[in-house]
């Protein structure tokens, strides 16, 4: 069965060393054909995220204590799969109609930490104020990376503080190898995110659905969820609904066109339309100043522009952190460093040649 390799998958490569429960839920999956058969042709966290909402609508359910986003101070142990397959069988026509309606919902707001020395070095070749577009907003917490503060720890004491001193919420992200001086602020001017089916994070089932997508074992995740819907709010960027490639003018002519534009994806995966997204973004550069800061594995962005490159696809769960510069219409293309899945790390690369 298609299902229970892609479990396997999943929990001997993003799960593994990552999430001991996910890790233990979805290898068990894997043996199951009953729990297995729910998934279908979905992504294996589709499951997990199905079931996620399920126990968050029934908190005084036993399975709950194994939940750290819902309070649940147990690790895993001989009694968790056995509870978990129970509560998903009983619930087998709910998690089957999450797991085929929804669609997964990684707006993980670590990610910041990841993007921001990508968007901090071309704010820095802009020489000046930026406008910054998201593509694959989710929810548009990326808009708010100016506002986020961040600590990078380098070495055993080492770190480097980037962002306002004054913000409701700190990003703290392991760096590695030896990163350049970059600005410590980003003076962005304006803001516009684009995504195919943009989520009002205001709405309570949309936002518990974004809850429900964190894994359970990392509560620290929700946390700086909520934070940042609270900021999101506030200052309320605009989030346009349209396809990555398709819309991307659209969404781009609603910013500034005196402004540098800075386009920032994470976690897109366009597989296939790589080279189409590239191609748009060309078009939008040959019409004013443009950087796109990118956190995608190598085969699903910068080996469009940087093929051959057989020292850049990473681990399963890996990301790579490039910038791309257009001059006189001619893409010079960075790789920066090697990204962690969830925003904790940053392993800078080398230099190239």
């Amino acid at each position: 069965m298609k299902a229970r390799a892609r479990l396997r998958e999943f929990a001997e490569g993003d799960a593994a060393a990552v999430s001991p429960l996910y890790q233990l839920l979805a290898s068990n999956a894997a043996e199951d054909d009953e729990v297995a058969a729910l998934l279908g042709d979905r992504d294996p966290e589709l499951l997990l995220a199905a079931v996620h909402r399920l126990v968050q609508a029934e908190p005084i359910h036993p399975l709950s204590a194994y939940y750290a986003t819902l309070g649940g101070a147990s690790g895993p142990d001989d009694g968790t799969w056995p509870l978990w397959r129970q509560f998903v069988l009983e619930r087998a026509d709910r998690v089957r109609a999450l797991v085929a309606e929804r669609s997964l919902r990684t707006d993980d707001v670590r990610r910041a930490a990841l993007l921001y020395p990508a968007v901090a070095l071309a704010a820095k070749q802009a020489r000046g104020p930026i406008a910054l577009l998201t593509v694959g907003s989710c929810a548009g917490f990326l808009l708010l990376m100016d506002k986020f503060g961040y600590r990078y720890q380098v070495g055993a004491a080492g770190q480097f503080v980037a962002g306002p001193t004054k913000t409701p919420l700190g990003l703290h992200c392991v760096l590695g190898g030896e990163p350049p001086t970059l600005p410590k602020k980003l003076a962005v001017k304006a803001k516009v995110g684009l995504d195919a089916h943009p989520i009002d994070a205001d709405d309570p089932d949309e936002f518990a659905w974004l809850e429900a997508c964190v894994w359970a074992d990392q509560p620290e995740r929700v946390r700086s969820l909520g934070v940042a819907a609270a900021m999101l709010a506030k200052e309320a960027p605009e989030l346009v609904a349209g396809d990555p490639v398709d819309g991307l003018a659209d969404a781009a002519g609603r910013l500034p066109d005196e402004l540098p534009l800075v386009v920032v994806d994470s976690g897109l995966r366009l597989g296939e339309r790589a080279g189409e997204y590239v191609a748009a973004l060309g078009k939008l550069a040959a019409g004013r100043p443009l950087w796109w800061a990118s956190d995608e594995p190598y085969e699903s962005g910068l080996h469009v522009l940087m093929p051959g490159r057989v020292d850049l696809p990473g681990e399963p769960g890996e990301g790579l952190l490039g910038v791309v510069r257009w001059l006189d219409g001619q893409p010079q293309a960075q790789a920066l460093a090697r990204t962690g899945r969830h925003g904790q790390r940053l392993e800078w690369l080398p230099p190239a040649g």
